[in-house]
C-alpha cells in the first residue's frame, strides 16, 4: 500500500494515492452576487399599475439577478392639506380624470369613478395590511398588492375600507379579519414608517421608482414607468457581468400564478400585437380552464 492519503479521483475514476493538499479552504457562498432592487410604490399609484406589464416581464426574465424588495411610499396620508398641483388634484373627485387618462394611455384598465362614489381617504390602510402580510406571511404580500390594485383600479372598490381589505386578504387564503385588525395597531404603522425611512434614504420623491443597488452600495435610480430596455440597461450598468434573460413561462403557468391577466400584460410578456392576443390565448390554454371577458374596452383572461 502506498504511503499518504488514498482517494478515488472523481474525474478519472482511478483510486490511489492522493496529491491534493491535506486541508483546503472551501467557500460555499454562491458566486452569483445579486443586485438589490428596491421598488418604491403605493397601492393607489396609477402609474405603478401602468408599469405592471413591463415590471413583470423584467422580473420573469432577469429575476435571477435581483432580490426584489417592495417598499411602501405613503402616497396619501389623508386629504387634509393634500394637493397635487402638477395634476390639478386638490380633492378626491379630481383624481378620477387623472386615473382615466393613465388607464387610456397605458391600456391597463382604470375606471376611476370610485373617487366619486366611495373615495379613498388614505392609502395607509392597504399599505399597513401589505406590511403585516409581508411580516407574517412572507411570499403572500405581492399577491395581496396585485389583488388590491385589481379591485381599486378595475373593479372600483375602496381599498381603504376595512371590509374590502378583509375580503381581499380572505381571497389569499388568510384570515382577513385578524390581519386587518393587526394592521390597525401601532406596530403596523411602525413597520410602514421603516419603509418610509428607507424610501427617503434612497432619494425617492415619486412613484413608481426603482433603485438597483450592488454589493458596494452603488445604485441606479429609475423614476416613473419606463420601457423594458430601460430596466435592462440599468441592470447591465450596475452589474459586472452580462445579464442573460431567462425563458418566459407559458401562458398557462403565468395565469396560475396571477389568476387574471389583461391584454396589455400578455402583449408585453409575449411580444404580441393587440389583435393577436385572443387567438394566442385560445392556442395556449386548454378549453374549460379559462374565460375571457371585456372591461373598459380591454380584453382580460381569468382562470376557472
Amino acid at each position: 500500500m502506498a504511503d499518504g492519503p488514498m482517494m478515488c479521483d472523481l474525474a478519472t475514476g482511478v483510486c490511489g494515492p492522493g496529491d491534493e493538499d491535506m486541508m483546503q479552504e472551501v467557500d460555499l457562498n454562491p458566486s452569483e452576487k445579486k443586485i438589490t432592487l428596491y421598488y418604491a410604490t403605493d397601492p393607489i399609484c396609477s402609474h405603478c399599475w401602468a408599469l405592471e406589464p413591463v415590471l413583470n416581464r423584467f422580473v420573469e426574465q432577469y429575476g435571477q439577478y435581483v432580490d426584489v424588495r417592495i417598499m411602501m411610499g405613503g402616497l396619501l396620508a389623508s386629504w387634509q392639506g393634500f394637493t397635487d398641483g402638477a395634476n390639478g388634484i386638490q380633492k378626491p373627485s379630481d383624481v378620477a380624470g387623472h386615473w382615466r387618462e393613465v388607464g387610456e394611455h397605458s391600456r391597463m384598465p382604470i375606471d376611476g369613478s370610485v373617487w366619486h362614489t366611495d373615495p379613498i381617504l388614505s392609502s395607509y390602510p392597504p399599505s399597513r395590511v401589505f406590511k403585516i402580510i409581508q411580516h407574517t406571511h412572507k411570499g403572500k404580500e405581492e399577491e395581496f398588492l396585485r389583488r388590491a390594485r385589481e379591485e381599486v383600479f378595475v373593479f372600483n372598490r375602496n381599498i381603504g375600507d376595512e371590509h374590502v381589505l378583509m375580503d381581499i386578504v380572505n381571497q389569499l387564503g388568510l384570515d382577513g379579519k385578524q390581519i386587518v385588525e393587526e394592521a390597525s395597531q401601532q406596530s403596523a404603522q411602525d413597520l410602514l414608517e421603516e419603509d418610509f425611512e428607507m424610501v427617503a434614504r434612497l432619494g425617492v420623491r415619486g412613484f413608481p421608482s426603482i433603485v438597483m443597488v450592488n454589493e458596494e452600495n452603488k445604485g441606479i435610480k429609475v423614476v416613473g414607468a419606463r420601457s423594458l430596455d430601460t430596466y435592462v440597461q440599468a441592470l447591465q450598468q450596475i452589474t459586472a457581468r452580462e445579464a442573460t434573460p431567462r425563458a418566459i413561462p407559458s401562458l398557462s403557468n403565468k395565469l396560475k400564478e396571477t389568476h387574471m391577466l389583461f391584454s396589455k400584460e400578455i402583449e408585453v410578456m409575449y411580444d404580441l400585437e393587440q389583435h393577436a392576443v385572443e387567438a394566442f390565448i385560445t392556442s395556449e390554454l386548454a378549453p374549460n380552464t379559462y374565460e375571457t371577458q371585456q372591461i373598459l374596452g380591454e380584453l382580460y383572461v381569468v382562470q376557472r
